[in-house]
């Protein structure tokens, strides 16, 4: 399974075009909503950075009461903007499944602001990564630059012009290079 999370204040671009792509490949991704920090409103509903709201597939609580030792993730996607990224940051429903992840190998893709929550974690030591330009500095242990960049498990994305880029490389390690040139194609992408 792979989760995408989506907080108060996501990138709608950088959450929405990767998950479409990712559909069409076949692959079962859920949105799961993270609720804000200090906030005890448990909705499906996120709003994001420029007003747009999604429902997503599950609440927080509802996916937290599944997360465990014992679920499949083939990978974990973090969408950016601002203070969506900061609002993925401090859920714990997000570290642990981070931790998970890790544990078992999967993905762990993360665009524009939100590659910070993989550099605070020390994810990124020894790894090629981008972000959006100013964020670098919390990449800790990284090498930076690059548009969209694949370092074995860790996928990252510089921003929302970026997004289907990064949905494809996501696609490419999932499925196969074949696949996204497939989706591509299909979609009139350059």
């Amino acid at each position: 399974m792979i989760i995408l999370f989506l907080a108060p204040g996501f990138e709608e671009v950088e959450a929405l075009a990767p998950l479409d792509l990712l559909r069409r490949a076949g692959l079962e991704v859920v949105t799961v909503a993270i609720n804000a920090p200090g906030t005890w409103e448990d909705t499906a509903a996120v709003t994001g950075t420029h007003g747009i709201t999604v429902l997503a597939d599950m609440t927080e609580s509802d996916f937290a009461a599944r997360l465990g030792d014992d679920f499949s993730l083939e990978a974990v996607i973090l969408p950016g903007g601002m203070p969506g990224a900061s609002n993925l940051d401090a859920s714990s429903t997000v570290e642990k499944t981070l931790e998970l992840a890790a544990r078992t190998g999967a993905y762990l893709c993360a665009i524009c602001a939100a590659p910070l929550v993989l550099g605070k974690r020390g994810y990124l030591i020894g790894k090629r990564a981008t972000c959006y330009p100013g964020f670098e500095m919390l990449l800790e242990g990284a090498t930076t630059g690059g548009k969209v960049i694949r370092d074995g498990n860790i996928i990252t994305a510089a921003g929302m012009g970026v997004a289907q880029e990064f949905g494809f490389e996501i696609i490419s390690a999932l499925v196969s290079p074949e696949k996204a040139g497939e989706i591509r194609s299909a979609i009139q992408s350059m």
